[in-house]
């Protein structure tokens, strides 16, 4: 059984497991009931770190209360908690809340078994997308003194191995350890093993004037990351986590992993479009409160409307270009006014167009699509929405559908906010007028 806050966004591939899916919101107490009372084992993997929230520990300690009290309820023996290594005096606000949050679960009628690591290295792991994108975007870095930070990461293959191995194994009950792999690096020292990995040349210069907030806005320009998380990230890179020694890998028959091993592995999972979930995707604003189902109906009344039609000659092949618009791939016309787009929305602090897509191929409802989010991904219906996550005075959608007389429908619909919401699709309409335009003709009709 799995509990998601929406449905919608959970992105479950196997009809053939016997998985269970519930929408719970440890936020929410009246959800909880949904819980089911026949439980044996529960693992616990919730954070609020890329939260847009002032404080987000305030939120995990409610998250961690409602879960202990839900569990006392069940006939769970045991519960497994991913957190953070906090063996060190001085830890990052977000270390704090991760020991905090241990505390709460360990006063539970159930048996607490904690894993704690540090850096998680995998596809799609936070971590890993900032260090990646680091890495590949600037030749030469200027940095803050905390890259001289020593840290142990960890391979998330191994990650899944430890969280498996302590499984209804008593001896692991009311206990905690650290977990890491074979080698203990400085940051500076990840970020040139992975270009060298990579094949690249990289220089990184340390400079001891830039403050924490610098550094912060430095991250949040450079990566895909958003700048509350920067800041939070940017916090902990001052406290070094490197584990405490145990005996757990030799009791679970784990064999550790180094990092370049680890790093070679998640990029043979991108490489084959195997990314099964990214940080990215994470709801880090509160534009999806409740649920993506309250945005799926777009509206008529009061919305402005750009609606271009094709006849399609090969509609497989114009659904198969729909399938991998953005990323990579681009939106098919005028590149470049798409990226001004989404460099004026960082610089008010949205999520621009840094965070790409999860693969170059597949696409489901809950995921990310540069400043876009996936509302529905239906190929049967040969349909795709997305919803804006843009900065905007309204709320924008975007639908590409071909219906049974091959005949393609591209719909942008905006529904403004007052006066300043109509004033901004006036001033944005010619532009509509050729790149929409541009798009769904070359969707149609590819280049060659």
């Amino acid at each position: 059984m799995a509990c998601v806050r929406d449905k919608l966004r959970f992105n479950h591939r196997y009809p053939g497991t016997k998985l269970k899916v519930i929408e719970v919101d440890f936020l929410k107490e009246d959800t909880l009931q949904r819980i089911p009372s026949d439980l044996d084992v529960a693992y616990y993997l919730i954070h609020s770190m890329s939260t847009q929230s002032a404080d987000f520990s305030a939120m995990e300690q409610t998250c961690a209360e409602n879960f202990k009290s839900s569990m006392e309820q069940t006939r769970t023996r045991q519960v497994i908690y991913l957190s953070g290594i906090v063996n060190d005096a001085g830890l990052s606000r977000h270390l704090t809340s991760r020991k905090n949050v241990e505390d709460i679960l360990g006063t539970g009628t159930f048996a607490l078994t904690t894993l704690r690591a540090g850096i998680i290295v995998g596809s799609g792991s936070a971590s890993f997308e900032i260090i990646r994108d680091l890495v590949e975007k600037l030749p030469v870095m200027i940095t803050p003194k905390c890259l001289k930070t020593r840290c142990q990461p960890i391979g998330i293959r191994n990650v899944v191995e430890f969280l498996y191995g302590v499984l209804g194994r008593e001896e692991t009950y009311n206990k905690s350890y650290d977990i890491g792999g074979t080698d203990i690096l400085t940051y500076k020292q990840m970020l040139l093993r992975f270009a060298r990995i990579r094949g690249l040349k990289r220089s990184i210069f340390i400079v001891p004037v830039m403050t924490p907030r610098l550094s912060s806005y430095w991250l949040y320009f450079v990566t895909s990351t958003s700048y509350v998380l920067a800041k939070n990230l940017v916090n902990s890179m001052k406290v070094e986590v490197i584990c405490q020694p145990n005996n757990l890998a030799q009791l679970l028959n784990i064999e550790l992993l180094d990092y370049e091993t680890s790093i070679k592995l998640a990029f043979d999972k991108i490489e084959q479009n195997q990314v099964l979930s990214s940080w990215k995707d994470a709801q880090t604003s509160d534009l999806f409160k409740n649920s993506l189902t309250h945005y799926l109906d777009v509206p008529v009344n009061g919305c402005f409307k750009d609606i271009k039609q094709r006849r399609v000659a090969q509609p497989e092949l114009a659904l198969q270009r729909i399938w991998a618009i953005g990323g990579k791939a681009g939106w098919y016309y005028g590149r470049w006014l798409w990226e001004i787009r989404g460099f004026m929305d960082q610089m008010v602090g949205g999520v621009g167009m840094r965070r790409g897509r999860r693969s170059d191929t597949e696409i489901y409802a809950g995921d990310s699509l540069d400043f876009w989010r996936v509302l529905i991904a239906n190929k049967a219906e040969r349909r795709l929405l997305l919803y804006a996550e843009m900065k905007l005075p309204g709320e924008a959608w975007l639908e590409f559908k071909i219906d049974e007389g091959n005949v393609l429908t591209q719909t942008a619909t905006f529904r403004p906010l007052g006066l300043l919401g109509r004033l901004y699709w006036y001033a944005v309409l010619p532009f509509h007028g050729f790149i929409f335009r541009g798009m769904i003709t070359n969707i149609v009709q590819p280049a060659v």
